[in-house]
């Protein structure tokens, strides 16, 4: 393969020039860059990014750290993560945490070594669960940044990303009380994550505000995924009058529409059901869910230039909250 060194000779001009044109200096002139750029493509040269990494201190890589693959929501705000780190010129390494607080940290202190300028990553359920943030600040005290989304730790002082999800689930819960529904039940299949506990108190804050609203609103807890339909029909055989559900992850909402069905509810005339998901699962249910849709793949752009803001400047003072829009797409399954 051949070097800088040797474009240079064949070009007869310097290897500073040579480097410069191939990053497109504005001190050298359009007719230099073409020379250069078409020599280098006709040897097929590429820069040797060990050497590259070294001399400016930065390997241009960001690690990824997700607690599961097959959540259509990590996986979309991965795509994001991927195709913004490409546009600004970063490559990627992902590790997947599977929900364990000690994988997760495994995958810290891997690429801790110097194979990445920065993290971006969502928290595992074990971490939260356990309460455990040390290993976030002892990769923070080598001044490596780390910017977390969705699941996110308060105490730990980083970047985030982040949507409002008390607000999103507010305006659901009140969707639901604005169609005049008085038995509502609200599946939480997130209990021990801080975007879960988020979620809660905004349904709740919406039922206790409402006026001349008789019932409690009814919680239902599920932490095993796999009961969640059982524990939704005993619900619904339980509460004969149920008229409204409100879904807080991506899984439940569906569960309770097809439930609703077994169950010959007549659907939004006497049940709404609004789930907390991408549009993914439009295309598996019958009617069409409403949902509070997060926008995943601006999710990760907004990490992305965060945390190559915070790797280009090197300024670590200040922190920033970044809080990403969402939106409630209601369908066939609200009035």
């Amino acid at each position: 393969m051949i070097t800088l060194k040797e474009l240079a000779e064949k070009l007869n001009v310097s290897i500073s020039t040579v480097s410069k044109a191939l990053n497109g200096s504005s001190e050298i002139s359009e007719k230099t860059i073409k020379r250069v750029k078409e020599l280098a493509e006709m040897y097929n040269y590429k820069p040797n990014k060990v050497a590259l990494s070294l001399k400016n201190n930065q390997t241009k890589t960001i690690g990824v750290i997700i607690p599961n693959i097959l959540n259509h929501f990590f996986a979309k705000v991965l795509y994001g993560i991927e195709k913004e780190s490409a546009k600004m010129g970063y490559s990627i390494i992902t590790c997947l945490s599977n929900e364990s607080y000690n994988k997760e940290l495994d995958s810290l202190q891997l690429l801790a070594d110097g194979s990445v300028d920065g993290f971006i990553m969502s928290i595992a359920e074990e971490t939260q669960r356990e309460k455990k943030t040390d290993h976030f600040n002892r990769i923070l005290n080598q001044k490596i940044p780390i910017v977390m989304f969705d699941r996110v730790a308060d105490e730990v002082e980083c970047d985030k990303v982040v949507i409002d999800d008390f607000d999103a689930a507010y305006k659901a819960t009140k969707q639901l009380v604005n169609e005049g529904r008085k038995r509502i039940m609200l599946v939480n299949c997130l209990e021990d994550l801080s975007v879960g506990k988020l979620r809660v108190k905004g349904c709740f804050q919406a039922i206790n505000e409402t006026e001349n609203f008789s019932n409690e609103l009814i919680e239902l807890k599920v932490s095993n995924i796999d009961d969640i339909e059982k524990e939704i029909e005993k619900m619904m055989k339980k509460y004969n009058d149920l008229d409204g559900i409100i879904s807080i992850d991506n899984i439940s909402g569906v569960v309770a529409l097809n439930s609703a069905k077994k169950h010959n509810f007549s659907i939004p005339k006497a049940l709404s059901v609004i789930g907390f998901s991408d549009d993914n699962v439009l295309h598996y249910t019958t009617p069409k869910l409403s949902t509070i849709t997060q926008h995943s793949d601006d999710i990760g752009a907004k990490a992305v230039q965060l945390l190559i803001k915070r790797i280009e400047t090197k300024e670590y003072l200040k922190n920033e909250t970044k809080t990403v829009n969402y939106s409630i797409n209601l369908r066939e399954t609200t009035l």
